[in-house]
């Protein structure tokens, strides 16, 4: 048992911080917390991330972000569907309206998605916050 322990806090402080948050993220994940969650990593990394929801049993999308990294889209089918549909491009090429969708789907304070969403249409009156 002591050694079991040893090895796993030997682990812990192995893996990049970056697998620490994906584990944090898949553990929410779990527990009901979130429907889904994109995680960025670098490129090196997919393969791990893969394989960890893989084994796991967690449906996930991967995108390339960037030259260096890659989104990691994972939870409930039905989210994932919809992202195949409309995340085809970079994100900061997706519309406002994607955009708003995408955060909403991610579990982002609403009022701050409608801030955004109505910043990148070019008509922001700051959300009034009772």
């Amino acid at each position: 048992m002591q050694q079991t322990v040893e090895r796993q806090t030997s682990r812990q402080e192995v893996l990049p911080s970056e697998m620490r948050v994906l584990m944090n993220h898949i553990y929410e994940y779990k527990k009901g917390v979130r429907r889904m969650i994109l995680f960025t990593c670098n490129r090196r990394f997919e393969s791990f991330a893969t394989n960890r929801l893989g084994r796991q049993s967690i449906d996930y999308v991967v995108q390339p972000a960037g030259k260096e990294n890659v989104n990691v889209y994972f939870g409930r089918k039905e989210c994932l569907d919809a992202i195949r549909l409309f995340v085809t491009r970079p994100l900061n090429e997706l519309t406002p309206e994607e955009d708003f969708i995408l955060g909403a789907m991610l579990g982002y304070d609403i009022c701050a998605q409608c801030e955004r969403y109505c910043e990148r249409k070019g008509k922001c009156n700051k959300c009034q916050h009772a």
